[in-house]
């Protein structure tokens, strides 16, 4: 075996395949990892140096065009059926070129792995038995004849109730090595630091921290970070505890992004060489993007911060007491440390109350989701009121890290499954 592809279609599938394929290049240096992103541009492998092989094209829906039946339509007019054309004569033109497939996400990379009539293995890590409440996730028959095929070398669920979920519905070949995406969060101890992390008007380290998680993709997580800001207010206004507020910004959300909202909201906007000298930033002339942003406004007579980091997601988890979530791979990291999540319900594409109740379903206790969503003013004050309510109840916080080491687990999985892939060759 010299070439793999990994077959990935969605944007934690790519991060999940990012982090194993990245895994058996440490393992063995020699084989080639190509990737073959199905839905976007596949960026969790070009940023890892990975060769993306596929026809990519943007969609509209992000990849979640099943949430909506408009968000369907919308990607169909933006090309989704030339783009999936396209990719599966592309794959029959280059599928000689490797040994080996791996196939990351739910039927679509099964049925590509099986019709190109090469051994394969899958990991369906979109699945999870934990959708259901009986514990038996209804896997279509067409699923489990593809999963015992004798092309298909082995089936990897994300978590052990799935993987005895699957055996008991017939999958022969299954296993469970653990959720790779808890190897993608490697984090600088000294960003650790209550001086990296911590408030700038407040000397504090008794406050609670509360992460703000408003997505990955763009415009949506502009619009989720507006919203969470309003939580953060309303949180102060309600309690008399102290709080420090980190939010983690992915790169394309942009300085102005970030200044119009402090404009829109009332709040001063200002990079933090300038918080020092005491000067306002006016939100047109943005210079050279900092890591760090941050965000003031005067409520109850205090000085409140909401500090804003770009690349530091890892290090705002490990030190959160809670986190405000709207996105989906983040949240399910942010569980896997033990964190308890509060999720309030945006515009979509992605985060609408439909994803937010699956996602409550598949992580358990440590997730509550806000459901008076149509009233805007109402989520936010119920968000808050979550959010007080969770810090204090320490048997809560002790059922969250064991349901979070239960249902996500720990470090490792990227290299377990790296291994039992290679080794399938010296067999």
């Amino acid at each position: 075996m010299k070439k793999i592809l990994l077959i990935s279609n969605g944007h934690g599938e790519d991060l999940n395949g990012s982090l194993i394929a990245e895994a058996i290049k440490k393992i063995e240096p020699s084989l080639t990892v190509d990737a073959f992103p199905v839905v976007g541009q596949g960026k969790s492998y070009i940023n890892k140096g990975f060769k993306v092989v596929a026809p990519t094209l943007t969609m509209p829906s992000g990849g979640m065009f099943y949430l909506n039946i408009l968000n369907f339509i919308k990607d169909l007019w933006a090309g989704l059926l030339g783009l999936t054309f396209r990719q599966i004569i592309t794959l029959f033109k280059i599928k000689n070129q490797y040994d080996i497939f791996v196939g990351i996400g739910d039927i679509l990379p099964l049925l590509f792995c099986f019709l190109l009539r090469k051994q394969f293995y899958i990991f369906l890590v979109a699945y999870t038995s934990y959708y259901s409440d009986k514990g038996k996730l209804g896997l279509p028959l067409f699923s489990r004849f593809l999963s015992n095929s004798s092309l298909c070398l082995g089936v990897f669920t994300k978590d052990n109730f799935t993987a005895k979920d699957f055996k008991k519905q017939g999958i022969k070949r299954v296993s469970c090595h653990g959720y790779p995406i808890m190897d993608a969060l490697k984090y600088d101890s000294d960003r650790l630091s209550f001086d990296y992390l911590g408030n700038p008007f407040d000397d504090s380290y008794n406050a609670f921290m509360v992460a703000l998680l408003p997505g990955s993709r763009v415009p949506e997580a502009v619009n989720n970070l507006e919203l969470q800001i309003q939580v953060c207010e309303r949180l102060i206004y309600l309690s008399s505890e102290s709080w420090r507020f980190c939010g983690a910004l992915v790169n394309d959300i942009l300085h102005n992004d970030v200044a119009v909202i402090a404009k829109n909201l009332g709040w001063s906007f200002y990079f933090p060489n300038e918080l020092r000298k005491g000067e306002k930033i006016d939100y047109i002339s943005l210079r050279e993007k900092p890591e760090k942003l941050i965000l003031t406004k005067k409520i109850k007579d205090k000085n409140i911060v909401i500090e804003l980091f770009y690349n530091t997601f890892a290090e705002i988890l490990v030190k959160s007491d809670v986190i405000l979530g709207m996105a989906g791979t983040a949240v399910e990291q942010g569980v896997g440390l033990g964190k308890p999540v509060v999720q309030i319900v945006g515009a979509g594409p992605q985060f609408t109350y439909r994803f937010a109740e699956a996602q409550m379903r598949y992580l358990g206790p440590n997730v509550r989701t806000v459901t008076e969503f149509q009233d805007l003013d109402l989520m936010f004050s119920q968000g808050a009121r979550e959010i007080m309510e969770i810090v204090e109840d320490e048997q809560y916080l002790a059922d969250c890290r064991e349901n979070g080491l239960e249902r996500i687990g720990s470090a490792g999985a990227s290299r377990a499954i790296a291994h039992t892939i290679i080794n399938y060759n010296k067999c």
